[in-house]
């Protein structure tokens, strides 16, 4: 059999954490993925899992093959793609990882987009606040939001959009509408842990930035959890226009502030360093800077 299938299904027998799993996922029997470790093990004569009734687990010889396995087998997929198809055509699958707000909302929209126009290509949407480690769990594309510290990946900006803070009507009819960013000392101040510096709201002045810390009655490291609260009166809220524009639009939250603008909140997708992007990969890049640029900054968005 050939070492290189043999590499594929130990790789995939690992990741799945079952024989069954990974047979699964290649399209094969479970005894023909047996045969490949099995043969594989020969070979190296060493054992790559210690194997009971009940569980699969790597050896130390094991979990040193798999990392080595991953990095040859993703450069033969880079080899490949420099002369392949997948340089000219948008095929396969493409693995996506983006934060639950705008992953659900324009991501998704723009994949379905995409894939109309692209019969042969199919996509994974992970939901998930933080990129996670690419390479190990095979994303392509991961969205990311505000500054990027990992210089380890290629990074590429996609869109901007501007931070507003708003509140209700009920809120602001309550508690008073601020006139500078000092006043928010007097505010519940609902805030995102996404966006950093956590606690302090960053304005724009002639003479540079003023730095408020602020604090509020609820704080979340999801969006959507402040915007509900601050539609239900419990404070103001400092979020991108993406996520409120709707609202504010149809009147049921309010900018303040409007003389004081807040730095703007940036939309990356990073990937892994690659000398040779995929079609699927560039074209999906591309596709999404057009569709997020006109958005990122628009009301009624959402």
């Amino acid at each position: 059999m050939d070492k290189l299938t043999g590499m594929t299904v130990f790789v995939r027998v690992a990741k799945a954490g079952s024989f069954a799993g990974g047979a699964r996922e290649l399209g094969i029997s479970r005894a023909m993925a047996t045969k490949h470790i099995m043969q594989l093990e020969g070979s190296l004569g060493s054992r790559l899992f210690n194997r009971t009734t009940r569980s699969l687990n790597l050896t130390d010889v094991g979990a040193s093959y798999l990392e080595r396995c991953q990095q040859v087998l993703l450069d033969i997929e880079e080899m490949e793609a420099a002369v392949t198809h997948l340089q000219t055509e948008s095929r396969g699958v493409l693995k996506i990882s983006a934060p639950p707000v705008i992953g659900a909302t324009h991501i998704t929209r723009a994949v379905v987009e995409f894939l109309k126009i692209h019969a042969d290509l199919k996509i994974d949407i992970v939901l998930q606040s933080n990129p996670g480690d690419l390479i190990d769990e095979g994303i392509d594309i991961a969205i990311f939001l505000g500054v990027l510290d990992d210089t380890s990946m290629v990074a590429r900006r996609l869109a901007t959009s501007p931070l507003v803070v708003c509140g209700s009507p009920d809120y602001l009819a309550k508690c008073g509408v601020p006139k500078t960013p000092e006043d928010l000392a007097d505010h519940s101040c609902l805030v995102n842990w996404a966006i950093t510096p956590r606690h302090i709201w960053q304005f724009k002045t002639a003479s540079g930035l003023k730095l408020i810390t602020v604090s509020g009655r609820i704080q979340a490291n999801a969006a959507h959890s402040i915007r509900i609260a601050a539609l239900n009166g419990l404070g103001l809220v400092m979020l991108p226009i993406y996520i409120v524009g709707s609202d504010i639009e149809k009147g049921m939250l309010k900018v303040v502030l409007e003389d004081y603008p807040l730095p703007p909140s940036d939309i990356h997708a990073v990937y892994p360093h690659r000398k040779y992007l995929s079609a699927k990969v560039r074209g999906f890049l591309d596709f999404l800077q057009e569709w997020l640029e006109p958005r990122a900054g628009m009301a009624g968005t959402e």
